[in-house]
């Protein structure tokens, strides 16, 4: 029954994290919600959604990975759904090569892709025991697009969807593996990047079917029906209102 699953997301005290966090609440999850640093925030979201928990914790540290999927198994005895939304970016001009590093690689790659891959190597088994796992990868449109807040952003995104597709072959039947995609979403990601955001929210308003940007609601309800469509697997949907159209 549906409020006997237990659902993790990772990087959920705000934004689209929050979002899916309270979407799956809604649905009867319940929720593990987790942070790196905005302890207060992930402790208030958890307090306020009906059965849920939260657990600070780094995913680019493997002990931090570990103990996270370790918290919300022991909390309710089981993992059904796991949500990677955990991400860092840096906005640098894409033509900026010396700005994008081998630190900001880095630094980028050990969140996005390095903690992605430990947080799924620990959940795997508690997945697997359900017998209908569901992991659901944040991506962004910038994964297979020319587009992005930073060349190596971008590329650590390709890289999410690609382990998407080899970990749904790999994991079936047991885990089903997806990813949605957002394009351009309106969240605290911009907060100092304001003018990277107005000419970012004008320009898709202007150039997208749906004439606006995207919500972190409109994300969590992908991100709901991705995780619970059965016979979808090895998926990236992108969520950009139609964007990649034009």
């Amino acid at each position: 029954m549906s409020e006997e699953r237990v659902a993790l997301i990772t990087g959920s005290s705000s934004g689209i994290g929050a979002a899916v966090a309270r979407r799956m609440a809604d649905a009867g999850l319940r929720v593990v919600v987790n942070s790196a640093s905005s302890v207060r925030a992930g402790e208030e979201l958890a307090a306020a959604l009906p059965d849920a928990v939260y657990v600070q914790g780094d995913i680019s540290d493997p002990a931090d990975a570990r103990r996270i999927v370790e918290t919300a198994v022991e909390a309710f005895g089981r993992l059904d759904i796991l949500v990677n939304n955990a991400g860092r970016t840096r906005f640098i001009p894409l033509g900026d090569l010396p700005a994008a590093g081998p630190a900001v690689w880095r630094d980028i790659f050990d969140v996005n892709v390095f903690g992605t891959w430990q947080v799924i190597t620990e959940a795997v088994p508690h997945l697997k025991a359900t017998g209908a796992g569901s992991i659901v990868n944040i991506s962004s449109v910038s994964g297979s697009r020319a587009m992005g807040s930073s060349i190596p952003y971008a590329v650590s995104k390709a890289a999410v969807d690609h382990m998407t597709r080899l970990l749904a072959a790999t994991l079936g039947p047991d885990v089903r593996v997806n990813a949605v995609a957002p394009g351009l979403v309106d969240t605290a990601w911009y907060d100092g990047a304001q003018e990277v955001w107005e000419g970012s929210r004008d320009w898709i308003t202007a150039n997208t079917p749906q004439r606006r940007v995207g919500t972190p609601e409109d994300v969590a309800e992908a991100v709901h029906a991705v995780a619970h469509a059965a016979y979808t697997t090895g998926e990236v949907l992108l969520v950009d209102g139609g964007r990649h159209l034009v």
